[in-house]
C-alpha cells in the first residue's frame, strides 16, 4: 500500500485542496483560500498526492495507474469518517477533482481551477510531451521545467509516471456530473485550454475569471473570495 502525507485543520463542513504538478499540498498554504476556508470555519484537508512531497513515490508505473490519485482522496475521507465533501483542484488537481465527481457520490461540488477542456483527450499531446521530457527525452520546450524539478531535488520517475497515467475524463462523462462545478481560471492563463469551453461541457456550471497567470491566479484575493462564496450557495 502507498502511505499519503495528509493534515487536517479545522472543523465544520469538509473541504480538500488538491495540488497540481511540481508543488504538493503545502503549497496551499501560501494562498488566500487556504487561511480564508479556516476563518469561515471549514474543515480543511490538503494531502501530497502520492509521488510528491512526504507521500511514498512508488517507481512502478501501475502505481499511478486505475485512478490511483482519486482514489487516494477518497481512501482518506473514508478513513476521516467524512460523509460529504467539497473539493477544490488547481491544475493538474482539477483534473483529479473531475475523476472525485465521476468516481464518488460524497462530493458535494468540485472546483476546477487553471484548467481548460483539452485534458477531455486522452491523447492530450502537452501530457504526453510532460511524460517524454521527465523520462529524458529532449523536449526544449519544457527544458527549464524539467531542469526546475531537478533543482528542488523532486522525484523525476515518479512525476513521469504521473504523466503517463494522468486521466483523462470525456466530455460525456463531464455532461453526466450533477454536482455544482466552478470552473475558475486567471485572466492570462490559457496553459491548459478554454475554462469557458471546459465550463460548458458541465451541467450546473459556475464560470468565474481572476486575475493573474497559471502560476499566481490560485493564490489571490479575487481567487478565494470566488471559491468561498461558491461553496457559501
Amino acid at each position: 500500500s502507498t502511505r499519503i502525507y495528509y493534515e487536517v485543520k479545522g472543523s465544520g463542513d469538509a473541504v480538500v485542496l488538491v495540488h497540481g504538478f511540481i508543488v504538493n499540498g503545502q503549497s496551499w498554504k501560501r494562498t488566500e483560500l487556504y487561511k480564508e476556508l479556516l476563518e469561515e470555519g471549514y474543515k480543511v484537508i490538503i494531502l501530497d498526492q502520492r509521488g510528491n512531497g512526504f507521500s511514498d513515490k512508488p517507481h512502478t508505473p501501475e502505481a499511478y495507474e486505475d485512478d490511483a490519485e482519486a482514489k487516494d482522496i477518497m481512501g482518506l475521507m473514508k478513513k476521516l469518517k467524512i460523509k460529504k465533501y467539497s473539493a477544490v483542484g488547481y491544475s493538474r488537481g482539477a483534473i483529479i477533482v473531475s475523476r472525485l465527481l465521476v468516481l464518488d457520490n460524497r462530493i458535494k461540488k468540485g472546483v476546477m481551477g487553471g484548467m481548460g477542456a483539452e485534458f477531455t483527450n486522452p491523447e492530450w499531446p502537452r501530457r504526453i510531451m510532460f511524460y517524454k521530457a521527465l523520462s529524458g527525452e529532449n523536449v526544449p520546450e519544457l527544458a527549464a521545467m524539467v531542469e526546475n524539478v531537478k533543482k528542488q531535488g523532486l522525484d523525476q520517475q515518479a512525476l513521469a509516471y504521473l504523466q503517463k497515467a494522468q486521466p483523462s475524463t470525456s466530455k460525456e462523462a463531464l455532461g453526466k456530473i450533477k454536482q455544482p462545478v466552478l470552473i475558475i481560471c486567471g485572466d492570462k492563463d490559457s496553459d491548459n485550454g478554454s475554462a469557458k469551453e471546459l465550463a460548458d461541457l458541465f451541467k450546473h456550471p459556475v464560470y468565474r475569471v481572476t486575475p493573474g497567470d497559471h502560476g499566481s491566479a490560485s493564490r489571490t484575493k479575487e481567487f478565494s473570495k470566488q471559491v468561498i462564496s461558491f461553496l457559501h450557495l
